[in-house]
């Protein structure tokens, strides 16, 4: 098949990177609708996607240490229809069919591996799969579109140190290694890339946690020196809430980046609060709209906007679990609180909200939806309870109110908390951030609150 090769860019040309996220890659037609979504922009020279909807999934069951060989084989197996259902669309298929195959070949070894000898950086590898299967995919789709895409393996830019499972990426290197072999690519065809995975100094693949695709995204468009971020996902931008709690929710056209950075740190799924960190630092405005709607709109993420209302949005994060610390020696005191965060450092904890009194402390933590361990073990109680008296609460949601100079404008604590006297509030912090007051709930009440809350503070917004 003959491939109408994309016109070669300027000397100086205006370049976005844009993500696809798993939905947006999920079958053919999924994929067909994304690559016309590159092709009607020649701007868009780097795509990084996600694994196809559902193959993470079974891979991150194949990543578990016993699982038996018929489950494996049933696994892989439905791996391979999930990828053959989109490759068979393709008139050239035979070479693409190969490389999957070797690919499935290859998982069923690490799953064999992994079945008899667990390690966290095989864990790793095997979840790379689901990128590494859609990249070449994808690249095959723009190709039957007459767009010079090319599969790039993004473990030769993306380095990392050796933690596996939430990687750190050294950012001297990726720029290195990006200007040096990703970007004099991109005058002459559209680079297809992974999200989400990398690799360490022994070439061992690595993966950089939850949200690592977005995050992927914006820091290769932060090494190649890129002018925007395309974030393609199932949604029409970021709402001004979850819009499958209230039908109130609406679009939000533009919003800082200080404004999104605290809607992802909350709860607002459809950006990773890491994904914005490499474009604030480059000033890359960052854009979030639907693959399915691709003409509907979407969000703007930028330094600057023109609107700044005292409200943006509600975010809701579900999966709280609060820590109350208590010991009369904490009274005229000094010292305790490091006692307190060395435990917590020592087990690798980040601590999300704290708020004092003169003898306790109340922290919360973040429980990742679907995570299989609890982050705060019975362990980490334990060496707590040698300093003071631990209580630890479950079933909370948190309930963050966004927008500008919540703690300097007037009024704000009184309509936001008179629309949740009848409920149970577990803690509340404000002043922290001008951009947010948030408080912790019962995970009952939650969709009631936000729900109340969305109508009293966005019914008179245009």
């Amino acid at each position: 098949m003959s491939v109408a090769k994309s016109k070669p860019l300027s000397n100086n040309p205006y370049i976005t990177v844009a993500k696809f996220g798993g939905t947006s890659v999920a079958d053919y037609q999924a994929m067909l609708r994304c690559a016309h979504i590159i092709k009607k922009d020649r701007t868009n020279r780097v795509v990084v996607v996600s694994a196809s909807a559902g193959v993470t999934n079974h891979l991150v069951r194949l990543s578990q240490a016993g699982i038996g060989a018929e489950e494996r084989e049933n696994i892989i197996a439905a791996i391979a229809r999930i990828q053959f259902a989109i490759s068979c669309q393709l008139t050239c298929q035979s070479a693409l069919d190969e490389e999957i195959n070797e690919l499935l070949s290859a998982l069923s070894r690490c799953a064999a591996q992994q079945a008899t000898d667990y390690s966290l950086q095989n864990s790793d590898e095997i979840l790379s799969f689901g990128e590494q299967f859609s990249s070449r995919i994808f690249a095959q789709v723009l190709q039957s579109i007459g767009v010079n895409g090319h599969y790039f393996d993004v473990r030769q830019v993306m380095k990392t140190d050796s933690l596996y499972g939430k990687a750190q990426v050294n950012l001297a290197q990726l720029s290195t290694q990006a200007k040096a072999l990703l970007r004099p690519k991109l005058n002459e065809q559209v680079v297809v890339t992974q999200g989400f995975i990398g690799s360490d100094q022994l070439g061992k693949t690595t993966t950089l946690g939850r949200g690592g695709s977005d995050y992927s995204a914006a820091l290769i468009a932060e090494a190649i020196q890129a002018n925007n971020v395309s974030i393609w996902t199932d949604v029409v931008g970021i709402f001004t809430t979850d819009p499958r709690i209230t039908g109130q929710a609406r679009s939000i056209k533009e919003i800082s980046f200080g404004e999104a950075a605290e809607m992802a740190t909350f709860g607002a799924k459809i950006l990773h609060p890491a994904t914005l960190i490499p474009a604030m630092r480059q000033d890359i405005p960052v854009f979030v709209g639907s693959s399915k709607e691709p003409d509907a709109g979407g969000t703007r993420i930028q330094r600057t906007v023109d609107s700044n209302p005292t409200y943006r949005s509600i975010a809701l994060r579900r999966e709280q679990t609060l820590v109350t610390v208590k010991s009369p020696e904490m009274l005229h005191a000094s010292g305790f609180l490091a006692k307190i965060f060395t435990v917590l450092a020592k087990h690798q904890l980040s601590v999300d909200l704290i708020t004092t009194s003169e003898i306790s402390v109340a922290l919360t933590f973040d429980n990742p939806f679907g995570s299989t361990q609890a982050l705060l073990t019975q362990a980490v109680v334990a060496e707590l309870e040698q300093l003071c008296e631990v209580s630890v609460e479950h079933g909370l949601s948190l309930i963050a109110v966004i927008g500008n100079k919540i703690h300097g404008s007037t009024g704000v604590g009184s309509r936001i908390f008179e629309q949740v006297n009848d409920f149970n509030i577990r803690m509340i912090c404000h002043g922290a951030s001008e951009h947010n007051l948030c408080f912790l709930v019962p995970e009952s009440d939650a969709n009631q609150v936000v729900e109340r809350l969305h109508d009293t503070l966005f019914s008179n917004q245009g």
